[in-house]
């Protein structure tokens, strides 16, 4: 009986490479130039983005939080970057311009700063996650539509004179043959990794999300902790808040509308728990790719936008059910191995 259980565990914990598994052969078999190397990796490329708000999203989940202001960080920076480009920042009589490392640091200190925001109101306030990120999306987009009056950033190439070309790199340049945005999103997923996995933190960031009460009383950090993890999503969206103006030449301030919804859903997806203290960083970059392979074949096949969003909050529906039933399952499994190992004791002692 055990073994049974073993085998439907495994299957549960593997089901989301096993999703994507047949999420690539639906397509392939449908349709003809799906299973190309140019096609996979720029579906790779699209899979960033997702990719790495998902990352901040799985720290922030597996601290029991949510973090909804990622889409709007997203516009936000990119605004950002795009006036920085375009205008540079006036002092008196004088006009300052930045280069595009520059721009790109400033954008990402500060995507880190709104996170600090979330985070101190989080934990200093006593306000619930849903609550203070759900404001701060709404403080988000209205700050990115306030930077130009609701009006884009076009043409973001830079002027040779003021030094602040190449941005165009960041979002569609290659190294070895691999887009950027996917050397990026690789990066990030390593540090996440070693984080959770190797670190002190990563520790308190479980614990946190297992037992606050109980995490607390054993010491751990939870102010500190939780202010990391949201400094971490906001520099994720701000992150691709660049690319996206990047590749685009053009910042928008919707851009990034509804983000968080597929970020979310690449932590459901990848066996995160919502309840928080489950889940890992590469099972969402799984899940990620399997929403956005999904999306990208539904396109490539025709399908109406609007099916589309049927099946993907079907497929996110589905994943929770799934992750409930491992849940229950796992409870179940560790429940029969105390009762054996009981009986176990008896009949030696016998």
């Amino acid at each position: 009986m055990n073994n049974k259980y073993q085998i439907y565990m495994l299957l549960l914990k593997a089901r989301t490479f096993i999703a994507l598994l047949a999420v690539v052969l639906f397509f392939g078999f449908m349709v003809s130039n799906f299973i190309t190397v140019s096609n996979l990796l720029i579906m790779t490329q699209h899979v960033a983005i997702t990719g790495l708000i998902a990352i901040g999203m799985t720290l922030v989940i597996l601290t029991a939080g949510i973090d909804l202001s990622v889409g709007s960080v997203v516009g936000l920076g990119g605004m950002i970057a795009g006036l920085l480009l375009t205008q540079g920042v006036t002092f008196g009589d004088h006009m300052l311009f930045f280069s595009v490392i520059e721009v790109i640091i400033i954008v990402m200190i500060f995507g880190g700063l709104v996170g600090l925001v979330n985070g101190v109101i989080i934990t200093k306030c006593g306000v619930a996650p849903f609550i203070c990120t759900l404001g701060m999306l709404y403080i988000g987009r209205g700050a990115a539509l306030l930077v130009n009056n609701g009006s884009t950033f076009p043409n973001l190439v830079g002027l040779e004179e003021l030094g602040n070309t190449g941005f165009a790199e960041l979002g569609s340049g290659t190294v070895l043959g691999i887009y950027i945005p996917i050397w990026i999103m690789v990066v990030m997923t390593l540090i996440a990794i070693y984080i959770t996995n190797k670190t002190p933190l990563g520790r308190y960031i479980y614990a946190i999300g297992s037992n606050e009460n109980g995490a607390r009383l054993a010491g751990v950090p939870i102010i500190k902790t939780k202010l990391f993890v949201y400094i971490f999503s906001g520099v994720c969206s701000a992150i691709v808040g660049l690319i996206l103006a990047s590749q685009l030449l053009t910042s928008h301030p919707m851009t990034g509308n509804m983000f968080e919804m597929d970020a979310i859903g690449a932590a459901a997806l990848g066996g995160t728990s919502l309840a928080g203290g489950r889940g890992k960083v590469l099972g969402s970059i799984i899940g990620a790719f399997v929403i956005v392979f999904l999306a990208d074949g539904m396109v490539m096949m025709g399908v109406s936008n609007f099916w589309q969003m049927v099946i993907k909050g079907m497929v996110i529906i589905a994943a929770v059910i799934i992750d409930q039933f491992q849940e229950r399952l796992q409870r179940k499994v560790v429940l029969m191995s105390r009762t054996a190992e009981v009986t176990g004791g008896k009949e030696s002692a016998a």
